[in-house]
C-alpha cells in the first residue's frame, strides 16, 4: 500500500497539470489525485458496529458452533444412560423374557398386536426421559449461542442457491476448506485417541467369556462408557475453540471499510445538511420563544451596547429569573423589544457580564449575584412607584 501511495503522489506531480492547447491559447487545468481514496480501497479494516451485527444476527449470520452441539449432546445422553443403565437393562430382560415365554403358547394376531405394543411401551419408558433431556440441552446450547430468535429468511427460495457456479464457489471456498481441514483434524484426533484405547482393552477381552452373561455386559459396559466420556471429553475441547473460531470468523466477515462506517453513520444521523437544517429550526423556535418572554420581564440589564440579560422576579419566587438573555444582535432585539413594552432597561456592566456568563435561560440568579440584583430590583420599584404616585395639582 505505501508503494503504491508513493507512485501516486509522484503521478500527481508528473501529471499536476495539463496543458489543453485551445484557438492558440493555453489553459491549465490542476488534476488532484484523491489517495485517501485508494488508500481505504474496498479493505475491510473497520470493527462492526452495533448495527451492523444487529442486521446480521436479523438474517441468521452468527457465531454458532455445531460440534458444541454435539458435544453436550453426546455428554447428557451417555450421562443418563450410565445413570439409567441398571433400570433399562432390567426392562429389557423382563420383557424379553415376556416375549419368549408368551410366544411359546400361541402365536396368533391378537397376541402379536401385544407384543408390538408392549415395545412400544418399553421404547418410551426407557428412551423418552433420554430424549427428552436431549431436546433440552440442544434447545439450551443453541439459544446460549444465538438468543431466542427465529429467522425464515434463509428458508425463503431463493435461485441463486440453485446455480451451480455459486455451488462450487462455496465447495471450494475458504470456509469449507477450513471445515474440511477441521474435519479432517477431529478424525485424526479421535481416530488415535481410540485406536490408543482400545489397544489397552482389548487384550482383556478374550477373559469376558469366563464371566456369565450379566457380568461380561457390566464390563464392556466400563469399557464403553470410559471410552464414550474421555472421547466426549476431547469432543468438549474441540467445540469450545471451535466457538471460539466461529466468533472470530464472524467478527471478520461482518467488518467494514471505513466508507461503510461513514455511509451508516450518515443514515443513522442524518444527512449533516437536513440535521444543520434541524438546529437553525430549532434555535429560531427558542429564540422566539425567549423574545416573548421579554415584555414579562421586570428589569433589562445591559453591558450596555454588547449584553443584555432580561429578569424577572414574582411575589413567591424563590430568586429572579433569567427569561432571556444575548449580545450583540440579540441583546440590540432584546432591548428594542423592551422599549417597546416598557421594560425598564438598567446599565450594570459587571453585573451583565456576571449573568450573562452563569446562568442560563430559564435559570434563577445564583446566590453570589443576590445582592447586585436585589439592588437593581428596589431601584426599578422605586421608578415604578414614582411614576405611579400621583402627582400634586397646580395651585
Amino acid at each position: 500500500m505505501q508503494c503504491m501511495e508513493t507512485y501516486l503522489l509522484r503521478l500527481n506531480r508528473l501529471f499536476h497539470r495539463f496543458i489543453f492547447i485551445n484557438d492558440n491559447k493555453t489553459s491549465y487545468k490542476s488534476i488532484n489525485f484523491d489517495l485517501q481514496r485508494f488508500a481505504e480501497g474496498g479493505e475491510k479494516t473497520e470493527e462492526p458496529t452495533e448495527k451492523r451485527r444487529r442486521d446480521a444476527k436479523a438474517k441468521g449470520q452468527v457465531a454458532r458452533s455445531q460440534e458444541l452441539n454435539t458435544a453436550f449432546v453426546l455428554l447428557v445422553g451417555f450421562f443418563l444412560v450410565k445413570i439409567l443403565w441398571e433400570y433399562i437393562y432390567t426392562n429389557i430382560a423382563e420383557y424379553t423374557i415376556y416375549i419368549y415365554s408368551h410366544l411359546a403358547q400361541s402365536t396368533s394376531v391378537e397376541s402379536i398386536r401385544e407384543i408390538f405394543l408392549g415395545i412400544m411401551l418399553l421404547l418410551a419408558k426407557t428412551a423418552f426421559p433420554i430424549m427428552v433431556s436431549i431436546l433440552i440441552i440442544g434447545l439450551a446450547i443453541n439459544i446460549y449461542q444465538v438468543g431466542l430468535m427465529f429467522n425464515l429468511e434463509r428458508l425463503s427460495f431463493n435461485l441463486n442457491k440453485l446455480n451451480p457456479i455459486n455451488g462450487f464457489g462455496r465447495i471450494f471456498s475458504k470456509r469449507s476448506l477450513v471445515e474440511l481441514v477441521k474435519s479432517l483434524f477431529k478424525i485424526a484426533i479421535i481416530g488415535s485417541f481410540l485406536y490408543l484405547y482400545l489397544k489397552d482393552q482389548i487384550p482383556f477381552m478374550p477373559y469376558f467369556i469366563y464371566f456369565d452373561l450379566a457380568k461380561s455386559l457390566e464390563e464392556i459396559a466400563k469399557v464403553i462408557f470410559n471410552m464414550v466420556f474421555q472421547v466426549i471429553a476431547i469432543i468438549i475441547i474441540m467445540a469450545i475453540a471451535d466457538y471460539s473460531y466461529q466468533k472470530w470468523q464472524t467478527t471478520q466477515d461482518l467488518k467494514m471499510t471505513k466508507q461503510e462506517v461513514k455511509d451508516e453513520y450518515k443514515q443513522m444521523e442524518g444527512d449533516p445538511q437536513i440535521k444543520g437544517k434541524i438546529k437553525q429550526k430549532q434555535r429560531q423556535m427558542a429564540m422566539m420563544r425567549m423574545m416573548q418572554e421579554v415584555p414579562k420581564a421586570d428589569v433589562i440589564i445591559t453591558n450596555p451596547t454588547h449584553l443584555a440579560i432580561a429578569l424577572m422576579y414574582k411575589s413567591g419566587m424563590v430568586a429572579p429569573l433569567v427569561v432571556a438573555k444575548g449580545q450583540d444582535v440579540v441583546a440590540e432585539r432584546i432591548k428594542q423589544i423592551a422599549r417597546e413594552n416598557k421594560v425598564t432597561i438598567v446599565e450594570n456592566k459587571p453585573l451583565a457580564r456576571a449573568l450573562y456568563t452563569s446562568v442560563q435561560v430559564g435559570d434563577m440568579v445564583p446566590h453570589e449575584l443576590y445582592q447586585a440584583v436585589a439592588e437593581v430590583l428596589a431601584y426599578v420599584y422605586r421608578l415604578k412607584n414614582r411614576k405611579t404616585a400621583p402627582q400634586p395639582s397646580a395651585a
